[in-house]
């Protein structure tokens, strides 16, 4: 610092040192976040819960209500899937969804500007959240297969195969995946969920119909229906055509949805 008279006024020249820039938030950190942030209100961590309790239910209810010739591997899997197709989107959507909802998004995106970097974050939750679930709700039906038959006394069945499980597994990511983007095109937890349970179980049947009654759209419906595409993971048989017709799908129902609303995302005002 330095001070000249000019005229009878001190004039100080001040010099100011650069400060240096923040370190940039590691990606590691905003998962963590998110994941925390999943978690830590009460309506979150019950519906995250919910994932274990309910697999848990539907094994009981297999042991108890499903005849002894069908007590395998295989029952216990399609009972646990259901529950799992229904809560494990709407955790995706409302992972997204809750910024706007909640209010926290002017926070969020204050603390990181980058909006893109949180909605990467947000979708690497979403994966990770639906791969665990799955697997521990496999593990929760090898437990049930294993007591059921043990108590009804006949022989254990593993009819799902290693590849079938992935197969599983792939298709309620895929169905996660559906939730978030539906959760970024629009933007409201009210909305979303119902657009899922409109996505989900209004369109099918509808689709169904139409292509028992329209042969075009009967040879059609592989190639453009999301679905019906996704539907032969389930089915445990996945060819070179299931394949094709899945990535057809996906592109056109999750891929280009999902660039649009990140799109708005990134442009849009946070209020």
């Amino acid at each position: 610092m330095s001070a000249t008279t000019v005229e009878g006024v001190v004039e100080h020249e001040v010099v100011r040192t650069a400060r240096p820039a923040p370190a940039r938030i590691p990606m590691s950190r905003l998962v963590a976040v998110e994941l925390r942030k999943s978690f830590d209100t009460r309506s979150g961590f019950w519906l995250m819960a919910s994932i274990g309790i309910l697999a848990v239910i539907a094994t009981v209810a297999t042991i108890v209500f499903a005849p002894e010739s069908e007590l395998d591997y295989e029952s216990f899997a399609a009972a646990i899937g259901f529950p799992m197709a229904v809560v494990l989107p709407i955790i995706a959507a409302l992972l997204v969804t809750s910024e706007w909802s909640q209010r926290t998004g002017l926070t969020t995106f204050t603390l990181v500007p980058h909006r893109g970097r949180v909605i990467t974050a947000k979708l690497a939750v979403t994966v990770g959240i639906g791969v665990v679930s799955m697997l521990m709700a496999a593990a929760i039906g090898a437990v049930g297969n294993v007591v059921g038959t043990a108590i009804t006394g006949t022989d254990t069945v593993w009819n799902v195969s290693l590849a079938e499980l992935t197969y599983i597994v792939i298709g309620n990511v895929l169905g996660m995946l559906v939730g978030f983007m539906l959760g970024v095109v629009i933007r409201n937890s009210a909305g979303a969920i119902v657009g899922y349970f409109v996505y989900g179980f209004a369109l099918p049947p509808l689709t169904f119909l139409l292509a028992e009654n329209q042969q075009w759209f009967k040879d059609l419906q592989p190639w453009v229906d999301f679905n019906y595409a996704q539907g032969n993971l389930f089915n445990g048989v996945m060819t070179g055509t299931y394949w094709a017709q899945l990535a057809v799908t996906t592109f056109v129902w999750l891929v280009v949805p999902l660039a649009v609303g990140l799109r708005l995302v990134l442009r849009s005002e946070v209020k």
